[in-house]
């Protein structure tokens, strides 16, 4: 329990009618346009807009083969009259945030809440945006609907009352009398600001919520109402303007991690990643603590069930969370997304590469890159570096596909990039491979399959044409599993010049690696498993990022992910939002280098 206390953790572990004319003048082509961005694929953009791969494919003929970049598809306009779901908006030459409003009949805010990624530096034509759901049915007016505005007032004055107007330290002999009569609000509204008080008596140099009077609420309604119903002479940047919301920071940090600590699986690997996790994430809050933040961590075991997660987040503390780590299990992502969008809580899931929520959800920020995000840019990193190499794909015929994907792609896009391809099986005669080989350019081999089944045929015939053809320049080029066979192969990987690409990479030798497993081992008298990524790490960087991040930044920490300056140990970190209405995902890559040097580099290509 010492150790609890010295870092100020509060641990809880716990087991038919229409739309509206406008809006159907607007979709009765059926269909809007989306212009494909690096990393999208038809899954990636039938999740964005909730509407099936086929329903795009058949708008889209030969789109299950192949989209490229600046492609524009046709994307079939969903509208379930039965739901408050947005439709969504390609943005035409001419049109403007006030047109918009007019023309779908909701106010300019309820369009920039709805797309938290749109700016007045970003609204241009072939965006697409999501305009929310009316509430009324459309009116002959040209200006947002009186009863739109009197509802956007509304939820602007609830956000008010749960914020706070200002911090106040007990003194001695006060009362709750004296410091509701100081700030001029009731003895009720301090108490709803601060329900302890119900229970427990004022404590001299404890600190308590000052909410703002029900006066300062009624000016501030009247503001926005007169605000609001201006807007329509303003352009789009006084509009993005006033609609943008204020800074504010945290004076402690209220964080959930929701893992599956499994105490009674058979699972003992899972249960040592979960474990492993945690741990790293505790010397995080350890590490922020001693700089000065604040964090009240609350812990829950969801048991890898459904029902223990729903349990979990019906408590009456979760609401007031800042941030939720979590979960593992991609079953539960869905119920944890849908309670943190309902009560504006950020989620930071770590493990899961396939997260389905994050383009729809602007709290979500995904760790584990898609893996067609992930591809892309792999991809645009190599043709960078070997954009004038001799490119040869090596197939060991181990019956492997677990590459397919990954192979078809690269091809892809080399040939699109004017760059040449050889292909090359893996006989015992390794002639053919020289045969591919170019004597005045780079060759680089890239095998099939990422499995170690595949290097060891592939190896010793590139090691020996190394010998035997010193002259000849090359290099191998594989895959982030390639980390778990390093001790096998450590020696061939420095004489072939290796490379190989991965979103997370460490080494013992690095001095960051060195310094966090020794704190490791000091805390808590154990290494951590030999595994890749190592979760203790994992914990670390994704607990020290996201924590410092909300402490200087607050709530604008996703308009300034690139400026939180953080040197992970493990995970690197480059965090782009999806569309404007959805989450982030980590588009960070590395290339590890073994160099014929025996050097070990980590490439950052940012």
């Amino acid at each position: 329990m010492k150790f609890f206390r010295s870092i100020f953790l509060a641990l809880a572990l716990t087991a038919g009618s229409s739309i509206g004319m406008n809006i159907q003048a607007q979709t009765e082509t059926g269909y809007f346009l989306h212009t494909v961005t690096k990393g999208q694929s038809i899954y990636s953009i039938s999740s964005m807009y909730n509407v099936t791969k086929s329903e795009i494919i058949r708008l889209n003929p030969g789109s299950e083969k192949y989209i490229k970049v600046g492609q524009s598809l046709k994307i079939p306009q969903a509208i379930d009259n039965n739901t408050n779901k947005p439709i969504f908006h390609t943005i035409q030459t001419g049109e403007t945030l006030y047109r918009l409003s007019s023309k779908y009949n909701v106010t300019s805010q309820a369009i920039c809440r709805a797309n938290p990624g749109l700016s007045s530096e970003n609204f241009r034509v072939g965006q697409v945006i999501a305009i929310p759901a009316q509430s009324s049915s459309v009116s002959d007016s040209n200006i947002p609907a009186s009863q739109e505005i009197n509802q956007e007032v509304s939820k602007a004055v609830d956000k008010k009352k749960k914020e706070w107007k200002d911090m106040h330290k007990v003194e001695r002999k006060e009362t709750i009398f004296s410091i509701s009569r100081e700030y001029g609000i009731t003895e009720e509204e301090l108490i709803a600001a601060n329900p302890e008080l119900k229970k427990k008596k004022l404590k001299k140099g404890s600190f308590i919520f000052i909410p703002y009077s029900k006066a300062e609420l009624e000016k501030f309604a009247e503001k926005e109402k007169t605000e609001l119903t201006n807007m329509q002479d303003y352009s789009n940047e006084e509009i993005f303007s006033q609609n943008e919301e204020k800074l504010k920071k945290y004076k402690s940090i209220n964080v959930a991690i929701m893992l599956p600590f499994m105490t009674n699986s058979t699972q003992k690997d899972n249960q040592i990643r979960m474990v492993e996790y945690y741990e790293g994430f505790l010397m995080a809050v350890d590490s922020l603590k001693r700089q000065g933040v604040s964090v009240n961590l609350y812990t829950y075991d969801t048991k890898e069930n459904y029902a223990t997660t729903n349990s979990i987040l019906a408590k009456k503390e979760m609401k007031k969370m800042d941030i939720i780590f979590g979960p593992a299990n991609n079953e539960n992502i869905g119920s944890i997304s849908t309670f943190a969008e309902k009560n504006d809580i950020k989620v930071v899931v770590p493990f899961s590469p396939k997260v389905d929520q994050v383009f729809q959800n602007p709290n979500i920020f995904q760790v584990n890159t898609p893996q067609s995000y992930l591809y892309s840019e792999v991809y645009e990193h190599f043709i960078r570096k070997f954009k004038d190499s001799n490119i040869i794909f090596l197939n060991a015929k181990t019956g492997d596909k677990d590459k397919d994907d990954f192979i078809s792609g690269m091809k892809t896009e080399l040939s699109n990039s004017g760059i040449s391809i050889r292909n090359c099986s893996i006989t015992d005669n390794y002639s053919d491979i020289i045969s591919a080989m170019d004597t005045l350019r780079n060759n680089i081999f890239i095998p099939t399959s990422g499995k170690s089944t595949a290097l060891v045929k592939i190896v010793p015939q590139l090691t020996q044409i190394r010998r035997e053809k010193p002259h000849y320049m090359m290099n191998m080029f594989g895959y982030p599993e390639w980390q778990t066979y390093t001790n096998d192969y450590l020696a061939s990987f420095y004489e072939l010049d290796t490379y190989f690409y991965s979103s997370f990479y460490t080494n013992n030798l690095f001095p960051a690696a060195v310094k966090f497993t020794h704190s490791y081992r000091k805390w808590f008298s154990k290494d951590m498993a030999n595994i890749y990524p190592k979760y203790g790490m994992l914990g670390f960087d994704t607990g020290y990022f996201f924590l410092k991040g909300l402490a200087m930044y607050g709530n604008k920490i996703e308009d300034n992910l690139n400026s939180i300056k953080v040197t992970p140990i493990q995970t690197g970190f480059k965090f782009e939002r999806v569309n404007n209405w959805g989450g982030f995902i980590n588009r960070k890559v590395f290339f590890v280098h073994f160099s014929k040097e025996y050097e070990l580099i980590k490439l950052d290509f940012e």
